[in-house]
Formats: structure tokens, sequence, C-alpha cells
């Protein structure tokens, strides 16, 4: 637990790293299925066999739903949060595609918290989801959630 008189002190430095979430062809079916994007690079091995990909790939989407997870997993929450909420983005960017069977993890690194009364404590990461073996990450975020503290 971090105290929120503590984040001043943590602005700038990594916060968590998550455990590795595996993408396998399954997981992308149900996504394609959930959002209604059966796009051939996610769902057709065969036809994306044929793409410079060479082979499925994870929506982007998809791997950025995976954030919530990975900071449940990842960040450690304030003291006496009540709940958070997703405030939205500032940045995003999606660096590198994600292909079925691999595997991606988050990085968490605290740009601002910002006391907004009443409880209320704006908080900022970048969100940098690594490619387990890639050399360059699937995407990089500023992301933005509203901790509710007692």
């Amino acid at each position: 637990m971090t105290k929120p008189s503590e984040l001043a002190a943590l602005i700038g430095t990594e916060v968590g790293v998550s455990k590795w979430f595996e993408i396998d062809q399954a997981r992308i079916n149900a996504f394609a299925d959930a959002t209604e994007d059966w796009q051939f690079i996610h769902v057709d091995p065969e036809a994306a066999a044929a793409t410079p990909f060479g082979g499925t790939i994870a929506h982007g989407f998809l791997t950025l739903s995976l954030a919530s997870a990975m900071s449940y997993d990842a960040v450690p929450p304030l003291d006496g949060v009540v709940m958070g909420v997703n405030y939205g983005f500032d940045k995003l960017r999606f660096l590198a595609p994600v292909p079925a069977g691999s595997k991606v993890r988050g990085r968490f690194k605290l740009l601002s918290a910002e006391d907004k009364g009443g409880g209320r404590w704006l908080i900022k990461h970048e969100l940098t989801v690594e490619i387990d073996g890639g050399s360059k990450p699937a995407l990089i975020a500023e992301w933005l959630g509203m901790q509710m503290v007692e």
C-alpha cells in the first residue's frame, strides 16, 4: 500500500511490472467476438500468414484492454482506496504487433499524482506493454485514473 502523502516522492519512478499475460488465438477470437472486429489479420491464420505479419496478431485494443489486469497485478494500491475509475488517456500509441502465441506484460511509471480534493486523486502512469522477446513495445500510453480514498 502507498499512502497518498508518499506519491510525490514516487513521481518519475517505475512503480510496478506485471506478470506475463498469454495472447493465444482463443483470446484473440473471443475479443473479436466481443467487439465484432473479425478482420482476417486477427482471426484467419491462413490468410494472415500471407501478410507481412506472418500470422494472426492481437487487436491493439485487446492488448490495451489488459491494462487493468496488469495494473491490478503490478501497481500497489493507495492506502484507504475505496474505488478507482478510468479517467482516460493523454497519449496512446500502438508501436508493434502482438503475434498470436505471444506474452505481454505492463511496466508502470508514475508520471503525476494530483490531489483533486474530497479524497480524489488523479493519477497518471506511463504504461509500456512489452512483448516477450520483442525489440519494441506493443504500446505506450499515458493513462489517467481517478482514485477515491477515504
